[in-house]
């Protein structure tokens, strides 16, 4: 579901593009900016390492409607900062969690392609 640039959600809308992208892709990154112009280092080390282990995943850009996004990824995972990493709709962590998981070995399960 794409929606406009710069358009700024209102919170309902993005609770809910939230809850639809978790529930119809395996793999989510909401990330400050896009796969092909990340907009902070941690959004583009987070995108690296996904890269290794997957072909297809989802991003979401969340700058156009930042504090919404906050908050609505705040209530699915108890985190507030971007870039949060789902894997079938649960929560993995930011890219400090996905650079952890690698270095023990643990990323290309977590993310494996079943």
């Amino acid at each position: 579901m794409d929606f406009p640039p710069n358009q700024g959600l209102d919170q309902d809308e993005v609770n809910e593009q939230v809850a639809e992208t978790l529930e119809d892709n395996e793999v989510v990154l909401f990330m400050k900016g896009t796969e092909l112009m990340p907009q902070c280092g941690y959004s583009r080390r987070a995108l690296g390492l996904i890269d290794q282990y997957r072909d297809e995943y989802e991003t979401v850009d969340v700058l156009d409607s930042l504090d919404e996004y906050r908050a609505a990824l705040e209530e699915q995972s108890g985190w507030e900062t971007i870039p949060q990493t789902y894997v079938d709709g649960e929560f993995v962590g930011g890219s400090d969690i996905l650079a952890e998981l690698e270095e023990r070995g643990e990323l290309a399960e977590t993310l494996a392609d079943e």
